[in-house]
C-alpha cells in the first residue's frame, strides 16, 4: 500500500532527484546497484528499476551497459532572464507569435490569436479521449492513411457542402495544421523568386511562411469589401504572382468581409492572369450565417480552401486541411509523404471525435455569443480611451484599431512588454510598413482591465 507521501517508488524518485538537486551526490556519481538499493530500503527490486527508469527518462541519471546508473551532468543555471520576453525582438512578422507563446501564463495577450483555454470544449475533448483509448489501437500507435483519416475526410466534405463548396472526400488531404496546409502548397506551386500576392494587411505568418520559401511577396490594399480591385488588377498585370493568399469570412486582421461582387472581380482577374488562389478559411464557425467564399463561386477549379480547428475546438489537436481539385490532390499526398511520411491519426481521431460530439453544436453557438458580447465591450472600452475601430466586424474575435495622430503601435507593444502584455502591432500584418498607427485586438482576450489602464496611459 501507498504511504501518505505517494507510491514507494514515488518517494526514491522525489528522493534521489533532491540531493542530486542539492549537490550531494554529483555528477558522474555511481548510484548503488538495483540489488543493494532494493535491499537497504527493504524495497522490491521492481521497485527500484521502475525509480531508476523514471529518473533516466527525465535525463537526470545515466544508464550506462554492464556499469549500473550514474548521475548525468548537470543542465546550466535557469535565469530570470531566460524566462521573461526579449524586449530588443525585432518586430517583424514572428514578433506576435514568438512573444504570444513565450510569455508567462500570467500575461495578458490581447495581441494574440487564439481563444482563452477555457472558452474551449475541454469536456467534450476529455470524452473524446476516452472514446479514442477504449477504440482501435491502430489510432493510438500507428500510422495515418496518407491523405488522412477517411472519416473525417467524409465528415469535411460535409461541412464544406455545407458552405456552398462542393467537395468530395477524395479532393481532401488532412495536414497537421492550417499553417502546414500553407507550407505544403507552396512547397508544390512555387520555386525561390516566385511572386505571390497577400493582402495588406494579412495574417501575419503568410509572410513569414512565404519568407521561409524565397518567394516575392507583393501586396494590395484590403478594403472593407475585399481587395481594391484596381490595384489588384495592376498588381497582376506588373508582377504575374503566381498566388493569392487571403482569408476568406473573417478576415485576419482587420475582420472586414469579401463582398459578392468583390469575390467575382478578384475571379475574373485572377482567371485572366493565371493566378491560383489559396482561401483560408479558418474562422468559418465564428460566422452564424457563411459569407463570400471564393472557392464557393470557383467551384475548387482555381481556388484552393484550406482550414482547421484550432480557433474552435484545441491548437493542440493538430490536424488541418487542404480542399483542392482531385488531380492536384495526388501531387500534394505525394509531397506530403516526403515531408511528413504520415497523417497524425491519433489528433485526426480525436478531432472527428469532438465534431462528433452531441455538444459541438451548442459550443459553437455558445462561442458566437460569447464574442459577440466581448466585441461589444471590448469596442467600448477601446473607443473611451481613444482607439477607433476600422471597421465594425459582424463576426469574429478581432478588431482593427488606429491609434491617435502621432503614435507609433511598435513603441507601445514594446512598452506593453514591460508590464506583461503582449500587443499586436499593425506593421506586423503589413508588407507595406503603412500599418503603424494600428494594432490588432482579439476581444476574447481582453477580459482584463488592466490591458485598457495601460492603453489610456500610452496614448496620452
Amino acid at each position: 500500500m501507498a504511504s501518505p507521501n505517494g507510491s514507494l517508488v514515488t518517494q526514491l524518485v522525489r528522493e534521489i532527484r533532491g540531493r542530486i538537486a542539492a549537490r550531494e551526490l554529483a555528477p558522474g556519481t555511481k548510484l548503488a546497484s538495483i540489488r543493494a538499493q532494493a535491499a537497504a530500503r527493504r524495497v522490491s527490486k521492481t521497485t527500484v528499476v521502475e525509480a531508476y527508469d523514471r529518473l533516466a527518462a527525465e535525463g537526470i541519471i545515466e544508464s550506462r551497459r554492464g556499469a549500473g546508473f550514474y548521475v548525468a551532468g548537470h543542465p546550466p543555471p535557469f535565469t530570470l532572464a531566460e524566462a521573461g520576453p526579449r524586449l530588443d525582438r525585432e518586430v517583424d512578422p514572428l514578433w506576435v507569435s514568438r512573444q504570444s507563446l513565450e510569455m508567462p501564463e500570467d500575461a495578458l495577450k490581447p495581441g494574440c490569436g487564439w481563444l482563452p483555454p477555457s472558452w474551449l470544449p475541454e469536456a467534450a475533448l476529455r470524452r473524446a479521449l476516452r472514446t479514442v483509448a477504449r477504440g482501435s489501437a491502430g489510432a493510438l500507435i500507428d500510422y495515418g492513411s496518407p491523405p488522412g483519416l477517411a472519416k473525417l475526410r467524409e465528415h469535411l466534405a460535409r461541412r464544406l457542402n455545407g458552405f456552398g463548396v462542393p467537395t468530395a472526400p477524395r479532393q481532401i488531404l488532412l495536414t497537421d495544421s492550417g499553417t502546414q496546409a500553407v507550407d505544403l502548397l507552396c512547397r508544390f506551386m512555387l520555386e525561390p523568386g516566385d511572386a505571390v500576392l497577400v493582402d495588406d494587411p494579412c495574417y501575419f505568418n503568410f509572410r513569414a511562411l512565404l519568407r521561409a520559401h524565397r518567394a516575392r511577396v507583393v501586396s494590395v490594399p484590403y478594403t472593407p469589401t475585399g481587395p481594391d480591385i484596381a490595384a489588384f488588377a495592376q498588381v497582376l498585370e506588373k508582377h504575374k504572382p503566381r498566388l493569392y493568399i487571403t482569408n476568406c469570412g473573417v478576415h485576419n486582421p482587420t475582420g472586414a468581409y469579401l463582398s459578392p461582387v468583390t469575390a467575382h472581380r478578384v475571379l475574373k482577374l485572377a482567371e485572366q492572369h493565371g493566378v491560383t488562389i489559396i482561401e483560408d478559411d479558418i474562422f468559418a464557425d465564428f460566422e452564424a450565417e457563411p459569407s463570400a467564399r471564393l472557392a464557393a463561386f470557383d467551384g475548387l477549379e482555381r481556388v484552393v480552401q484550406i482550414g482547421s480547428f484550432s480557433k474552435t475546438v484545441s491548437a493542440s489537436l493538430r490536424c488541418g486541411y487542404i480542399a483542392a481539385k482531385t488531380d492536384w490532390i495526388e501531387g500534394l499526398t505525394n509531397l506530403k509523404i516526403a515531408c511528413t511520411f504520415s497523417s497524425g491519426q491519433l489528433s485526426a481521431e480525436l478531432l472527428l471525435a469532438v465534431l462528433q460530439d452531441g455538444s459541438s453544436r451548442r459550443h459553437v453557438e455558445t462561442l458566437r455569443a460569447r464574442l459577440a458580447d466581448a466585441m461589444s465591450q471590448a469596442n467600448t472600452r477601446l473607443r473611451g480611451v481613444g482607439l477607433v475601430p476600422w471597421v465594425m466586424p459582424r463576426a469574429g474575435m478581432y478588431l482593427w484599431c488606429e491609434l491617435p495622430e502621432g503614435l507609433d503601435a511598435a513603441d507601445i507593444a514594446r512598452h506593453a512588454l514591460e508590464e506583461n502584455i503582449v500587443l499586436a502591432p499593425g506593421n506586423v500584418f503589413s508588407p507595406a510598413q503603412t500599418a503603424g498607427r494600428f494594432l490588432r485586438f482579439n476581444v476574447a482576450q481582453c477580459a482584463n482591465l488592466r490591458i485598457f489602464e495601460f492603453l489610456q496611459r500610452a496614448v496620452r
